[in-house]
C-alpha cells in the first residue's frame, strides 16, 4: 500500500525499449521524478553485449550531456535498475513502456515483448512513430486482450549521439546536440490522463507541447516525413550517400553545394499533399506545411516570410507555395537569429555532412538511417494509400528512386555482403493491421457518441 505521504511517479515503473542515444537520453530525463523503477531493454547483439559490459563497470550509471547553452541544466545521470539483453525474461513489473526504436521495427518489438505476460503495462509511448503507427500497435496488442493505452509523440524531442570522442568512447552517455521547439502527442484513449503527465514532462524540458484528438494528427507532425524524402531520396543525395569516397557536399544547402533545388521543393510539396489526403482518410487534420516548418521547428524573420503568407499557405496556388518553401530554406542557410561576427558573417546553419555507406564489424554494408528509415516510412504510407484507393505518384517516385539505387549497389557488391533484414518488407501486413485498427477505432468512436447521446436524452 502507498501511504498518503508518498507521491506515486506519473509513469510508474518505466521500461525503455531501445538502447540507442535517444533511449539513454530519455532514461535520464524520466528518472527525474517521472518514473519509479527504471529499466532498459535492447535486442541481443554486439551493441547489447557492449552495454552489459559497460554497465557492470560503471555501476549501472547512465548519463546525458546537453550541449545547448541555455539547457545545460538538463545534463545529468541516473542509475538503471534493470537491463534486459534481449526481450526474453522481462519481469512483470512495468507500468509504462517507452519504445525508442525506429517505427518499422514496431511489429517485431511488440511481438517480442510478449505483452500477454506483462499484465501491469498500462501504456506504451511511441517516441518516433510513422503515420499509422498508433493504429498498428493497437492491432498488435489487441490479441492479448489488452486495454493498453497507446500514445504517439510527433517526434523524438531531441537530437543525440553517443560519446565517441577519443578516450571517452561509451554507449552509456548520450550527447544531446539539440532539443525540439515543440512536440505534439495523441492517444488511443480520448479521455487520456497520461497525456497530461506527458505534457508536464515535455514542458519541464522547456519544450512546447500540444495534445491532439487523434494520434495520426501527431504522427503527421514530424518534419522528417516531408523533408527527408524530398532532399535525400534523389539522384544528387543518393550519389553522395552511396559513394565510396568522402562527400564534400552538405545535406541542407542549395545546389550545387547541396540537394535543394526548385525540383526538390516541388517534390516536397507534392508529397505533403499526398500525405495530407492519407491523414484525412485516417480521420485526422492535415498540417499547414509552411506554418509547421516555421512555427514548430525553425522560424525565420517575418520580413522574410510574412504571417499572412504562412497562415494562407494552404490556399495559395502551387507556384507560390513552391516559392515560399524555397524562400524558407534559402533563409536558414545561416542562423537568422544569431549575432553576426566581426566580419558580419552569421553562423552556418546548414553545413550538415552526409552520412555515407559504411561496413560493420563483420564486413556487412550499412545503409545510413537517412534515407533508409525514411524510405521504410513512405513505403508504408504508399501501401496504405493504395489500399485506400489514393493516388500517390510522388511517394511512389521516391520509393522507386531508392529501390533502384539500392538494387544497383547490391548488384555491384553481392547479396552476401548485406544483412538479410535489409530486404525484409512487412508493409503489406502492417497496412492491413493499420486499416483493421482504423475500422475498430472508428466503431468505438461511434459507440461512444451513441452512448453520450443516450445519456443526454
Amino acid at each position: 500500500m502507498t501511504s498518503p505521504e508518498q507521491v506515486v511517479p506519473p509513469l510508474g515503473n518505466t521500461l525503455i525499449v531501445g538502447a540507442g542515444p535517444a533511449g539513454i537520453h530519455i532514461a535520464v530525463d524520466v528518472s527525474r521524478g517521472w518514473c519509479g523503477r527504471l529499466g532498459l531493454a535492447n535486442r541481443k547483439g554486439a551493441h547489447s553485449t557492449r552495454i552489459l559490459c559497460e554497465l557492470d563497470r560503471q555501476g549501472y550509471t547512465l548519463s546525458s550531456v546537453v550541449e545547448i547553452q541555455s539547457k545545460r541544466h538538463l545534463t545529468g545521470e541516473t542509475r538503471l535498475d534493470d537491463y534486459y539483453d534481449g526481450f526474453d525474461g522481462i519481469d512483470d513489473r512495468w507500468h509504462t513502456v517507452i519504445v525508442c526504436t525506429p517505427s518499422d521495427s514496431y511489429s517485431d518489438v511488440i511481438g517480442a515483448l510478449r505483452l500477454e505476460n506483462l499484465s501491469q503495462v498500462k501504456r506504451i509511448v511511441l517516441l518516433s512513430p510513422g503515420i499509422g503507427s498508433n493504429l498498428l500497435v493497437q492491432s498488435l496488442v489487441r490479441p492479448a486482450g489488452s486495454d493498453i493505452e497507446i500514445i504517439s509523440l510527433s517526434t523524438y524531442y531531441g537530437a543525440s549521439r553517443f560519446a565517441f570522442e577519443a578516450g571517452q568512447s561509451t554507449v552509456l552517455r548520450s550527447i544531446v546536440r539539440g532539443l525540439k521547439r515543440k512536440v505534439t502527442a495523441g492517444s488511443s484513449k480520448p479521455d487520456s490522463r497520461t497525456l497530461g503527465d506527458i505534457k508536464r514532462f515535455i514542458e519541464s524540458l522547456g519544450i512546447q507541447f500540444e495534445s491532439v484528438s487523434h494520434p495520426a494528427a501527431a504522427e503527421s507532425r514530424s518534419i522528417t516525413t516531408y523533408v527527408h524524402p524530398a532532399f535525400f531520396i534523389n539522384e544528387f543525395s543518393m550519389s553522395e550517400i552511396f559513394s565510396r569516397t568522402p562527400s564534400r557536399k552538405y545535406m541542407y544547402k542549395l545546389y550545387p553545394e547541396g540537394p535543394i533545388t526548385p525540383q526538390a521543393i516541388k517534390s516536397m510539396l507534392l508529397l505533403w499533399k499526398e500525405i495530407g489526403e492519407l491523414v484525412t482518410r485516417l480521420h485526422a487534420e492535415p498540417i499547414n506545411l509552411l506554418k509547421f516548418l516555421n512555427d514548430d521547428n525553425y522560424p525565420v524573420h517575418e520580413t522574410t516570410l510574412s504571417r499572412e503568407d504562412i497562415e494562407g499557405f494552404t490556399q495559395a496556388d502551387p507556384v507560390k507555395q513552391e516559392y515560399l518553401l524555397y524562400i524558407r530554406y534559402a533563409s536558414i542557410l545561416i542562423d537568422p537569429f544569431a549575432e553576426p561576427d566581426e566580419q558580419g558573417r552569421y553562423p552556418d546553419f546548414s553545413a550538415f555532412p552526409y552520412k555515407q555507406i559504411s561496413k560493420d564489424s563483420e564486413g556487412k554494408w550499412i545503409i545510413p538511417r537517412v534515407p533508409y528509415e525514411d524510405y521504410k516510412k513512405i513505403k508504408l504510407v504508399e501501401r496504405l494509400g493504395k489500399k485506400l484507393n489514393l493516388s500517390m505518384p510522388q511517394t511512389s517516385a521516391f520509393i522507386a528512386e531508392f529501390e533502384s539505387k539500392l538494387s544497383s549497389f547490391v548488384e555491384e557488391e553481392g547479396m552476401e555482403h548485406f544483412r538479410p533484414d535489409l530486404f525484409t518488407d512487412t508493409t503489406e501486413s502492417e497496412a492491413d493491421l493499420i486499416l483493421s485498427g482504423l475500422e475498430l477505432s472508428w466503431a468505438a468512436h461511434a459507440t461512444r457518441h451513441a452512448d453520450l447521446a443516450i445519456k443526454v436524452e
